[in-house]
């Protein structure tokens, strides 16, 4: 089934829009309190459809992915038990993340950042238990900078060679990304 084609291209053309920044800012706010989406499949298109952009734009995403990561910190702090009802498919994620806070503290943060596990869970979470907030803050800001940074910086370094090799096997990369998603769920889930 060819899904991932339509979709890579329709994502360059709206990465080549001059409101792209804008789009891309909107997405990286949101993604780290409710967006299901990971915000790294909109900068990496974005970037690779204009690479002299490449670091505005992953500084750009880390600072409105950060920014939406403390009011899902915030939300999670004040207002974790009105947003129960709406949380609830992420019950057993949640629970997760809370066993794992009260395991390995700060370095949860991190680990989430930088993983594609839905970061939105873990700023909640975070609030939630009352975490110290510059540590939450600053974990945030080092995690989601290494994950952005690596992108702009590869899209910068392998330069214009990397877009259409991409194109030519985004079908199998698309797959990849949803077995790795699929197996990191249960994984969580079984554990």
């Amino acid at each position: 089934m060819k899904l991932f084609g339509a979709l890579y291209d329709r994502v360059m053309g709206w990465a080549r829009h001059r409101h792209a920044p804008w789009y891309l800012s909107a997405v990286s706010f949101s993604e780290a309190i409710f967006f299901p989406v990971p915000v790294a499949l909109m900068l990496l298109p974005m970037s690779l459809a204009r690479p002299a952009r490449a670091w505005r734009l992953a500084l750009v995403t880390l600072v409105f992915s950060v920014a939406g990561g403390v009011v899902g910190y915030l939300l999670g702090w004040q207002l974790y038990e009105v947003l129960q009802p709406w949380l609830s498919h992420y019950a057993e994620p949640i629970a997760r993340a809370r066993q794992w806070f009260g395991e390995y503290g700060v370095w949860v943060i991190l680990m989430a950042g930088f993983s594609p596990v839905p970061y939105k869970v873990f700023t909640i979470t975070a609030g939630s238990l009352s975490m110290a907030f510059v540590p939450f803050l600053l974990a945030s800001i080092v995690a989601r900078a290494a994950q952005f940074f690596l992108i702009a910086g590869l899209v910068v370094w392998l330069g214009p060679t990397m877009e259409p090799r991409i194109r030519q096997y985004i079908e199998w990369l698309g797959w990849a990304v949803v077995v790795i998603v699929v197996v990191v769920l249960v994984y969580l889930n079984v554990r």
